[in-house]
């Protein structure tokens, strides 16, 4: 409990015994037994009670989360300085004391029933630049500038909230998305329309004695017809895409089997190529050897009878020849 609310409580003990010692003394004056200096009693509690009403009236205590406007009898009916956090003496019954709260607030404008500062749809309606609704929800975070809060006073009192937050915010969030295709407030320029609604909020704010602190960009959703739309685009873009898959994998099958084919006919042309090379190498072989089996017969007749004789040996086991015969048949006859 404060000093000011003990001191306000003892005012009115103060005055309950005021009340108390009146009818006392009414009570034992009707009884025919005065109360020996009753009414000096009766006075002097009531001035103990005017006095801590007089002190209760002018001692002020600011909170550490608060500012106080003193709103004076006095020419120009207001302070030029608000009172700072702590015990303050102001000129009793001529001088109020307003309290401005300047801890950080949130402001929610919501399509959720229950999470908006006002009950309903709360979220803002605002038109692309392609034409398209869009529903915004949104948060806007901020506090009243301690060196503002005499001129928010003055110009506000109560009523920042509803004059200059609401409507405020409302409106540039409308402008903002205004600039944007809808495609872009959605994705790619989401960030940028942020902080485009930021930057215009900082500074209208600060026009009007406040400070913003921060600028949350909740959700946007779109209207039905749209939401069908993009959904059915979403439809059309994934079976494309599952065409193009097809065809790239039917692609890729016949680059596939012409590849195995290509393959295929290299190998039989260096197969054939091989064969060719083979025969060529056997037949300038062969030739070779009989230039050489020339040159040796030539030189030496009989080495044509030793060949005749080595291509019978391998199949003959035994040979019957007449006595007067020495030869199975008739060798050929050469002419050196």
């Amino acid at each position: 409990m404060s000093l000011v609310s003990i001191i306000s409580f003892l005012a009115v003990i103060a005055w309950l015994a005021v009340f108390a010692v009146l009818a006392l003394v009414v009570i034992r004056a009707t009884r025919g037994r005065p109360m020996a200096n009753g009414w000096m009693l009766i006075i002097a509690t009531a001035a103990v009670a005017v006095v801590l009403n007089v002190i209760a009236a002018g001692l002020v205590f600011i909170e550490p989360s608060e500012r106080g406007v003193v709103v004076s009898i006095a020419a120009g009916g207001v302070r030029q300085q608000a009172l700072q956090p702590g015990l303050h003496w102001v000129i009793p019954f001529a001088e109020t004391v307003v309290p401005y709260t300047i801890s950080r607030q949130t402001y929610t404008m919501s399509v959720a029933p229950e999470e908006g500062a006002i009950r309903g749809d709360d979220s803002i309606d605002a038109r692309t630049s392609d034409g398209q609704i869009v529903k915004v929800d949104a948060s806007v975070i901020f506090a009243v500038d301690p060196t503002q809060v005499v001129g928010v006073h003055i110009e506000w009192q109560d009523r920042y909230i509803d004059g200059v937050v609401r409507p405020i915010t409302r409106g540039i969030i409308r402008n903002a998305v205004a600039q944007f295709g809808v495609e872009e407030v959605y994705g790619s320029k989401r960030v940028e329309m942020s902080d485009q609604i930021t930057a215009e909020l900082g500074t209208a704010f600060e026009e009007n004695g406040l400070m913003l602190v921060d600028f949350v960009l909740r959700n946007i959703a779109f209207s039905e017809e749209y939401a069908a739309s993009v959904e059915q685009k979403q439809i059309a873009e994934q079976l494309a895409q599952q065409a193009k898959f097809v065809v790239e994998q039917r692609r890729q099958e016949a680059e596939q089997a012409r590849q195995v084919a290509q393959g295929l006919a290299d190998s039989a042309v260096i197969r054939a190529q091989g064969e060719a090379e083979a025969r060529l190498i056997q037949a300038e072989a062969e030739a070779k050897a009989l230039e050489m089996l020339a040159a040796a017969i030539a030189q030496n007749p009989d080495v044509l009878t030793l060949e005749y004789i080595q291509k019978l040996a391998p199949n003959i086991q035994i040979m019957l020849v007449p006595t007067n015969n020495p030869f199975l048949l008739p060798l050929p006859s050469f002419t050196p």
